[in-house]
């Protein structure tokens, strides 16, 4: 095996018993359940594989996959996405939220604490660049992050910072056969429209725009070290001390709420809320704003100079006083009688 064309995994958690790759059937992914096959030696590899049913040959691919794993001596899973995008949502986005979902029940019921993703520069290049278009901050532009705990599961991107060169070399040195997605192809995506815009007009620009998301990453973990050690004297359970914010400075006053927020809503808040929120509150005075939950609508309330977050209850209806001495239909919506 050459070296120079054998992208190496990253480092890994501590003595994993099973090690679980998304395996797609891509060059990308298919080389990358290779080498950890042929690495993990005394550990459990499992393939995981996403039938999304959006191609016409999708149980094809399910069957490739099967076979590749069992030929890489991998254990195999799959899950079928069922349903279809919300109304104003993109096959993209609701793919990709399903995906995740699929691959994060997979490696639990696998045992595995180490899910490896087979993303590499082009791939950290193009997200970046999506991003930047789409007004992003610190943690969009970070892009893609090469380790990440979520849900008791590392997500670990080995060849992150690897060209896809050194893929295709090493799926030809060693005979590797794989999918070609048409859906890669279509320049109705937009990400495919980039990438072939960045491949033939600015071919150099994956190394630049992939090491500005690793500055970007840098610049946002310590973003967030500096929100933990500013909150750690601003947070009383699950009150936040506006009195205190409004002692910072702008910028970590905006970063600390940020902070904040997304540990309450379980989710990145919209920046308009934080802009409202530090430009609105008066000292002293009770205030609220809509903000959802993740899984619930809710509001944030301003308490004698306190932030708390409050889950929507539904009203209870009036008391009702009903004369049943007629025989009929009592419509009582309000109670849920129709």
């Amino acid at each position: 095996m050459v070296a120079s064309a054998t992208p190496r995994p990253a480092e890994r958690p501590e003595s994993p018993a099973v090690i679980a790759v998304a395996f797609s059937g891509g060059l990308d992914s298919t080389a990358l359940l290779h080498v950890t096959t042929r690495m993990a030696s005394g550990l459990r590899v499992v393939a995981l594989h996403v039938h999304h049913g959006l191609q016409a040959v999708a149980d094809d691919w399910l069957q490739h996959c099967r076979a590749v794993a069992a030929d890489f001596g991998a254990d195999f899973a799959c899950r079928r996405l069922v349903g279809a995008p919300a109304a104003g949502d993109s096959i993209e986005a609701w793919a990709r939220a399903g995906r995740h979902a699929a691959l994060r029940e997979m490696a639990r019921e696998a045992g595995a604490v180490l899910l490896l993703l087979a993303h590499h520069r082009r791939d950290q290049a193009e997200t970046f660049l999506l991003q930047a278009m789409r007004g992003a901050g610190l943690a969009g532009l970070a892009a893609m992050p090469q380790r990440q705990w979520r849900d008791g599961l590392c997500w670990a991107r080995p060849w992150l910072h690897q060209p896809r060169e050194a893929l295709e070399a090493y799926a030809a040195q060693h005979g590797l056969r794989w999918i070609e997605d048409p859906s890669n192809a279509q320049t109705r995506f937009l990400r495919n429209r980039l990438r072939q815009q960045l491949a033939t007009q600015f071919p150099g620009a994956e190394i630049g725009l992939a090491q500005s998301a690793r500055w970007a990453q840098q610049a946002q973990d310590l973003a967030c070290e500096v929100a933990e050690a500013d909150l750690a004297g601003l947070v009383q359970g699950e009150r936040l001390d506006l009195a205190g914010l409004a002692s910072l400075s702008p910028a970590r006053a905006s970063n600390a709420l940020r902070a904040w927020l997304v540990t309450v809503l379980a989710q990145p808040a919209p920046a308009a809320l934080v802009e409202r929120l530090l430009s609105e509150w008066r000292p002293g005075a009770l205030q609220s704003w809509p903000a959802a939950h993740r899984d619930a609508p809710g509001q944030l309330h301003a308490y004698r100079d306190g932030l708390y977050w409050t889950k929507d209850v539904a009203e209870t209806p009036a008391d009702t006083v009903l004369d049943l001495s007629q025989p009929g239909c009592y419509p009582q919506p309000g109670w849920g009688g129709g």
